[in-house]
């Protein structure tokens, strides 16, 4: 399907009942679900409390907090160029500590139970860890990427999403079974009179293996990020079953080892097994970041193009490091909240390029004009944050002021911006500040003369009207091309 040319002055929010009804439902299907995985959690206290004590929970609960940081870290450092909402990551990693490990611990136990009273005492241990336990725990794990693909899929760009969401449920998940692990051993050292069983299992579960439930679970986040790009309702069926199925395999060798092989043979599948698929894994990531790389970077000459961003951001928009360093100067000349806004116009931005290459691909075909004015609004409604910042744009400048250009004051206590929606059709669709001060400026004095936006020598009007990328609209002139010397940005 061929991208979908937006054309006219973007549609404005409509206000009507429905409208309220969908928002008002945004905020309490959250809240109730927050609620639901809170009481799930302390459920699961209470069955590992009665289990193993008050004093192994809180043992327990103090060392898997070890490897919890490094693991969710390791994923947000994935999820950079898009990041996903906070919410919605929070959501993740409650999923798999409460939901998922207390229904996974109430249908493990009494499977296990049944098969004692079918094969004898001792079979449930064996059969629960290498057969039943794999099945049960990738599926509820797996259950909230299959909801996010059904109810969020405007949530999933790729591989990458895929996986950064199932590492935060797996983390989650192995967050409370450690507390189960560590517990357990820290109440038969004092029944026994011991020491190093804590350390024993946190050296194996924190130190050797804190990416094991990740792992697992990534391969059915690959598929899910598959199926979130596929055109076909098949493909994206059977990449999820497929994804779920590897998870299972992979679960069950893990396990199997532990449980039947002993500790050679543990060892010779840790080492031949999960290390190379870890290192897979890596590699899969890289690739799959240095794709979103070059998806931003190529659509980005024709949001300038089209006045959607200023050429001098190019170069920013289109480098991890240059973004940061963006962020670095803004945050240093005027705080935490400037750099917040900008962070916000850069995700737009990268939100935006992911979608319109999603629809040229022709993995989103029904809704794609609907989500990408959606997309064009959040964007302008960022870049007017951003704009309104003291200081925000003289960081993409790169310090290059225009002629005539003075720093603006500082701004008076308890100032705010105010957030200004799309101007009228004259201005374009990027958002106020383009042109004079009279125009969208927050702060007396900021900004650069008309007609000079960009750095000394680079000056360009105010952007085109609403229109295709490279298509102005009908009755009036292209926009600038590139500023001299300009070339496309260096991906990282």
């Amino acid at each position: 399907m061929a991208n979908p040319v937006p054309t006219g002055h973007p549609p404005a929010e409509q206000t009507t009942r429905h409208t309220h009804a969908a928002r008002r439902k945004g905020v309490l299907l959250p809240v109730v679900g927050l609620v639901a995985l809170g009481v799930c959690g302390l459920v699961v206290l209470g069955l590992v409390g009665n289990s193993v004590g008050p004093g192994g929970v809180l043992v327990g609960a103090l060392c898997a907090l070890l490897p919890v940081g490094p693991v969710v870290a390791t994923f947000l450092w994935i999820d950079r160029w898009e990041p996903e909402p906070p919410r919605m990551l929070l959501i993740a990693f409650l999923w798999g500590a409460c939901f998922a490990a207390l229904s996974a611990l109430l249908i493990n136990s009494s499977a296990a139970l049944a098969v004692d009273a079918l094969l004898g005492r001792g079979s449930g241990d064996v059969l629960g860890s290498v057969v039943i336990a794999p099945f049960v725990e990738e599926a509820l794990k797996g259950l909230f990427l299959v909801g996010l693909l059904v109810w969020r899929r405007k949530e999933f760009d790729g591989i990458v999403d895929g996986i950064v969401y199932a590492g935060l449920v797996a983390a989650g998940f192995a967050y409370t079974e450690n507390i189960l692990y560590i517990g357990r051993a820290f109440a038969e050292d004092a029944v026994a009179g011991q020491s190093g069983g804590v350390l024993a299992v946190l050296l194996l579960r924190g130190v050797f293996s804190p990416f094991a439930h990740p792992l697992f679970t990534a391969m059915t986040g690959i598929g899910a990020g598959i199926a979130a790009a596929s055109r076909s309702p098949m493909v994206r069926v059977l990449a999820v079953l497929a994804g779920y199925l590897v998870a299972v395999l992979l679960h069950a060798m893990w396990n199997g080892a532990a449980s039947v092989l002993g500790g050679t043979g543990f060892v010779q599948v840790y080492v031949v097994v999960m290390v190379p698929l870890f290192l897979g894994l890596a590699v899969v990531v890289i690739w799959q970041r240095r794709r979103e790389a070059r998806t931003v970077a190529e659509q980005l000459p024709s949001f300038a193009q089209a006045g959607w961003i200023a050429w001098s951001e190019v170069p920013l928009l289109g480098n991890l490091a240059k973004r940061r360093g963006w962020r670095r100067a803004v945050r240093q000349r005027s705080g935490p909240h400037a750099a917040r806004a900008v962070a916000e116009y850069q995700t737009a931005v990268t939100e935006l390029a992911f979608l319109r290459a999603r629809i040229a691909r022709g993995s989103v075909r029904e809704s794609a004009a609907e989500l990408e004015h959606e997309r064009l609004r959040a964007l302008a409604k960022a870049r007017a944050r951003a704009l309104g910042m003291p200081d925000a744009l003289t960081a993409a400048w790169g310090n290059q002021h225009p002629p005539g250009w003075t720093p603006p004051p500082a701004p008076a206590p308890g100032w705010a911006p105010v957030p200004q929606p799309y101007g009228p059709p004259s201005q374009g669709y990027a958002a106020p500040g383009y042109g004079p001060p009279s125009q969208g400026y927050a702060g007396p004095g900021y900004g650069p003369p008309p007609q000079d936006y960009g750095p000394p020598g680079q000056g360009q009007g105010p952007p085109p009207t609403y229109g295709a990328p490279g298509l102005p609209p009908r009755g009036q002139q292209p926009p600038p091309g590139p500023p001299p010397g300009w070339g496309p940005p260096r991906r990282r």
